[in-house]
């Protein structure tokens, strides 16, 4: 498949994704315990794709938004901004770190049992090329390494649709059971 084609693809999908969360009554916001109360973390993610549960503001800040999951992994989609940049003129560190920890984090999430959650111990990036805002949409695919009782690890990279790297991170979570 060619760049352009991918490039193509990647704005339909995210177009398509969208279009599915707004008709859905998505939102950002926080979910109600009583909305994810008995679902796995795939079938969270799944709703939240679906429109059923709101999305996080952050995406809406940081202009990106999750793209696809299974289980063991998390595609997010975004395309930095001016509004993203740092005082030197480059993309600030942060909007990286934030959408690696999205699809790291969200990959995990997938394999969260009924009752279970997680949170970020440890988050390692490595910025590996600049991005800017005529770079179009970049993706950050996590992938689940391991999800054991107590602690879960995760890989992510952000890639353009011609394949190039931009960062690339890694992730140790916590896994415990969740208040009842």
């Amino acid at each position: 498949m060619t760049t352009e084609n991918t490039l193509n693809q990647w704005i339909e999908q995210a177009a398509a994704v969208r279009a599915s969360m707004l008709a859905g009554g998505g939102k950002p916001g926080l979910a109600p315990a009583a909305d994810v109360a008995g679902k796995t973390g795939l079938e969270i993610m799944q709703a939240m794709l679906a429109g059923a549960l709101p999305y996080p503001h952050i995406a809406e800040t940081l202009d990106f938004s999750l793209v696809e999951v299974e289980p063991g992994k998390a595609t997010f989609q975004g395309i930095p901004q001016l509004k993203h940049y740092n005082p030197l003129g480059t993309v600030h560190g942060g909007w990286y770190a934030t959408l690696l920890d999205s699809a790291v984090g969200c990959a995990v999430h997938t394999l969260m049992p009924v009752g279970r959650g997680y949170t970020t111990a440890e988050l390692s990036v490595n910025i590996v090329r600049a991005a800017s805002h005529k770079s179009g949409p970049l993706r950050a695919i996590g992938s689940v390494i391991h999800c054991g009782r107590q602690l879960a690890t995760a890989e992510g990279r952000i890639v353009g649709p011609d394949g190039k790297l931009y960062a690339h991170a890694t992730t140790t979570c916590l896994v415990f059971e969740l208040p009842a």
